[in-house]
């Protein structure tokens, strides 16, 4: 059985470091199971999807030990069912969450117990294949990631306040795009409107062609990624979650089966 905690590292923690503090314990309401983090710099506040329990935790920026979150959403006016990733728009006080592969709830980031949606973007004109999602707060999009139908994974690029039964503006995805399948979060630098997720490698040989991929927001169609770390290197053996730190001019993803996370200096994406 998993052991249900967060771990907060030092920015340049290398090799077999100590965390500085972590938050564990029956009080943070943590489940076993958490693919999804985010930070919210205007409120200094970070939030984890919680599975288990079906709800959204929400927690001060210093939270440490056995410490409650500010805020849960949870309940059934909130629609949420098992939420395993999430994306935040800091800018506008929005919450992204992705369900079932087919809709995209949004919450404020104010949200607290159990509550209604703001919006609902859901239907079949959507095309959705949601498994992450990601927001440009720059343009506005909605990026969505995920089950192309048909083999493989796409992006589909919506207006940001995209509500009900909208279709994508772009899909980017096919053979070209090298989309074989997210490796988990997808993440966008709006200043430069990048795209930026892991993806999964096929079959026996997927430590050999995973990789970490930049695309834009502007492409569509069967458009290759405009940078690659990884592939036949080895790099990744089953990459998962990717961020990044636009001050250092770093790119951040996790590996599963490798226990890691690899931090890499890409100064041409910023």
């Amino acid at each position: 059985m998993a052991h249900p905690q967060i771990a907060f590292f030092a920015r340049l923690a290398n090799g077999n470091e100590q965390p500085k503090r972590k938050i564990e314990g029956q009080k943070t309401l943590l489940g076993r199971t958490m693919h999804a983090v985010a930070y919210d710099e205007v409120r200094d506040e970070f939030m984890v999807p919680v599975p288990l329990s079906q709800s959204i935790l929400i927690f001060r920026g210093g939270a440490d030990g056995q410490e409650a979150p500010l805020r849960v959403i949870q309940g059934s006016k909130t629609e949420l069912v098992e939420p395993e990733r999430l994306a935040l728009d800091a800018v506008n006080g929005e919450i992204y969450v992705p369900r079932e592969g087919d809709t995209v709830l949004v919450f404020s980031t104010l949200a607290n117990g159990d509550v209604a949606p703001r919006r609902i973007l859901k239907g079949p004109d959507t095309g959705l294949g949601a498994g992450a999602v990601a927001i440009d707060t720059v343009r506005n999009f909605l990026v969505a990631g995920g089950g192309g139908g048909g083999g493989g994974s796409k992006f589909r690029i919506y207006p940001r306040t995209a509500q009900g039964n909208t279709k994508p503006l772009r899909t980017i995805g096919g053979p070209k795009s090298g989309l074989f399948g997210l490796g988990g979060p997808i993440a966008v630098y709006s200043p430069k409107g990048h795209i930026i997720t892991t993806v999964r490698g096929r079959g026996e040989l997927a430590a050999e062609d995973s990789y970490l991929g930049i695309w834009s927001v502007e492409d569509d169609g069967d458009v290759p990624p405009k940078w690659r770390v990884g592939g036949p290197n080895g790099v990744f053996l089953m990459p998962r979650g990717v961020t990044f730190d636009a001050k250092n001019k770093t790119i951040i993803a996790s590996d599963k089966r490798q226990n890691a996370v690899f931090s890499f200096y890409f100064p041409e994406a910023f």
